[in-house]
């Protein structure tokens, strides 16, 4: 008896130890493509040093802020523009860009010295517009099917949370550079990892709007919120204002009348980081211009007029991913070209912008339309790493972060200004294309000469320390 009674119970045990295989294998092919991708993500966001040096955190950090605003995007312009008719529709976008855009360009400017004087709070700053933007998305979805008054308000805050996020991880990028890694390559790492963080959250987005007009911005507040537990994870050093200065990005004031004899106060400006820093800044502002009008024209006028045989909404497919490719082909171009020539690269891709608006404008169809995003993204990737090459080079590293706070702010205000211009223009294919030739073409004139001067004698003007 006892003997059956142990072979019965070693019987039961072994099933009971093969179930509990069983359910522990199920258990770990679920989870493992979960934990092999994560792990997957974390090696190449750490590779080359970036996870000893802290640069690994904050392009996850940055991928969970492309993430989010394209949420939120999502949810906006199912509200603001495709709900409505396309009068209707162009008339909302005008007040969206007159409530929100308008005051973003008062703001704008303060944002950059605001954060010069708070070195030491970088993370709280970058956790702050994380945990902004998640409050103001559940503010926002209460809104967004009514399209109520405080949508709009609340809006203007998620943009300009999302600049300061923006301006402030332009500064602190050098301060997290692996030994023997370019400024070049960091960006492009991070902004790569920010495309396709919104290339993977767009369609998730766009599937949460079927379920329901509240729900992308629910999975905006989640992401917002994760983001800003990660800010605290960067580095120490992130707040460290050791060395640092602040950069004066224009003209030296020390010859106007009546300085002479007299000591010039130092404010804070855009004065005085050399010539080539500061005609590759106007060139990428165009090029930051042509972005944000063709934007907002392209989105009425391919609604109104598809490209042909297509619906808008494929239309308007067709250009945006047309943008993000060129954007994501010009950010590896950048890291593959390093740092070589960037005058001559930046004077180069804003020609060939300048080019392509011309052929679109004269040939307007499909095709050119499709080149044009992808050669605007390409430039805009391209001559932006371009202008950080420079801002590595001839910059002091005593004033180097400030001085990427204000380009960065700068260029912040020309896509709002390209986006107003393209708002209020007619809806003709040629004549808009045309006025977006003429943006490129004034950008590319006035820094021509400069750039090039500057690539022949080596320009390595320096900035100011004050």
């Amino acid at each position: 008896m006892k003997l059956v009674a142990a072979t019965d119970r070693g019987s039961g045990g072994s099933g009971s130890g093969r179930v509990g295989g069983v359910v522990r294998s199920v258990g770990r092919a679920l989870h493992l493509p979960v934990t092999g991708t994560a792990r997957g993500i974390r090696r190449a966001t750490h590779a080359h040093g970036a996870g000893e040096s802290g640069l690994g955190k904050l392009i996850e950090l940055h991928a969970v802020n492309g993430a989010g605003d394209v949420m939120i995007t999502v949810a906006l312009a199912s509200t603001v523009f495709f709900s409505v008719p396309t009068d209707e529709a162009r008339g909302r976008v005008a007040l969206y860009l007159a409530i929100t855009m308008a005051p973003f360009t008062v703001l704008a400017p303060v944002i950059g010295p605001l954060l010069d004087r708070l070195p030491h709070g970088r993370r709280a700053a970058m956790a702050a517009s994380m945990l902004a933007r998640a409050l103001l998305a559940l503010v926002i979805s209460g809104a967004v099917a009514t399209g109520a008054l405080e949508l709009y308000p609340a809006a203007l805050g998620v943009l300009v949370a999302s600049k300061a996020y923006g301006v402030v991880r332009s500064a602190v990028v050098p301060r997290l550079l692996p030994p023997a890694f370019s400024l070049v390559k960091a960006n492009s790492r991070v902004t790569l990892a920010g495309l396709l963080a919104t290339g993977v959250a767009a369609p998730i987005g766009a599937g949460l709007q079927m379920v329901g007009d509240p729900w992308p911005l629910y999975g905006a507040f989640v992401i917002f919120v994760a983001g800003t537990v990660l800010s605290f994870t960067l580095p120490h050093k992130v707040d460290s204002a050791k060395g640092e200065g602040v950069a004066l990005l224009s003209a030296d004031a020390s010859g106007l009348p009546g300085s002479r004899g007299k000591q010039r106060a130092r404010r804070p400006g855009l004065r005085s980081v050399g010539t080539a820093v500061t005609h590759a800044l106007g060139a990428n502002a165009a090029l930051r211009c042509l972005s944000g009008f063709l934007i907002f024209f392209l989105a009425f006028l391919l609604r109104e007029h598809p490209l042909t045989g297509e619906s808008a909404a494929l239309s308007l497919g067709i250009a945006g991913v047309a943008a993000g490719a060129g954007n994501a082909l010009g950010t590896a171009v950048g890291a593959w070209l390093k740092s070589r020539a960037p005058e001559v690269i930046i004077v180069t891709v804003v020609a060939v912008a300048l080019g392509t608006a011309i052929l679109a404008a004269a040939f307007f169809g499909a095709l050119l339309v499709a080149c044009l995003s992808a050669v605007a993204g390409f430039a805009q990737a391209l001559a932006k790493l371009s202008l950080d090459a420079l801002i590595q080079r001839d910059v002091p590293e005593a004033v180097r972060t400030s001085a990427f706070a204000r380009s960065e702010t700068l260029l912040q205000m020309a896509w709002v200004l390209g986006g107003a211009i393209g708002i209020v223009l007619p809806l003709n294919g040629t004549l808009g294309l045309s006025i977006a030739a003429l943006i490129v073409a004034t950008g590319w004139v006035t820094t021509l000469r400069g750039l090039l001067a500057s690539a022949r004698h080596g320009g390595r003007a320096r900035a100011r320390v004050v």
